[in-house]
This record gives C-alpha cells, sequence and structure tokens, in this order.
C-alpha cells in the first residue's frame, strides 16, 4: 500500500535507505572503539558486519513505513558522524 504522507514513491524511499544503510559499517567500528578503545585489534571484524546487517535490516523491513525508516537511518547517520567528529 503506498504511503499517502510522502510525495516520492516508496522503492525511492527504500533505495535511498538502503544507500544510507551501506555507511552503518561505521557504526560498527564506533562500536569496536567504544568496546575495546583505540588498540582494538581484529573486533571490527565482527561488528562491522553486524552494522551493515542491522542498517539494512532496517531499510528494507517491511513492517515499518519507508519514510519512518529513511528518518530512522538518517538520525543513526547523523549521530554516528557526530560521535565520530568528536572522537578525532
Amino acid at each position: 500500500m503506498p504511503d499517502s504522507s510522502s510525495r516520492f514513491p516508496a522503492w525511492l524511499i527504500i533505495g535511498v535507505a538502503a544507500v544510507m544503510a551501506s555507511l552503518w559499517w561505521g557504526l560498527g567500528l564506533f562500536l569496536a572503539v567504544l568496546i575495546a578503545g583505540r588498540e582494538f585489534g581484529q573486533l571490527p571484524a565482527g561488528t562491522i558486519p553486524l552494522g551493515l546487517l542491522g542498517g539494512l535490516g532496517l531499510a528494507f523491513w517491511p513492517t515499518i513505513k519507508p519514510v519512518t525508516r529513511l528518518k530512522l537511518l538518517a538520525v543513526g547517520t547523523f549521530v554516528f558522524l557526530v560521535f565520530a567528529w568528536l572522537e578525532t
């Protein structure tokens, strides 16, 4: 069923959300830094795929409206960028 609150087709919004979700590898890296500090060794090998799968899972989750998925991914990406900027 089309989302009446959006002027864009759902497939376009989901596509943009999927592209944004591909940036969520950074959340996995950020998680590794939070767990182990800057000397995290091989920990990102487990946390980066977790961040990617989480972001892509959210982008394609069928029970959440496409616009809501896009907003959640945008907020998550913004928060990650702010924390990454503060960490440097």
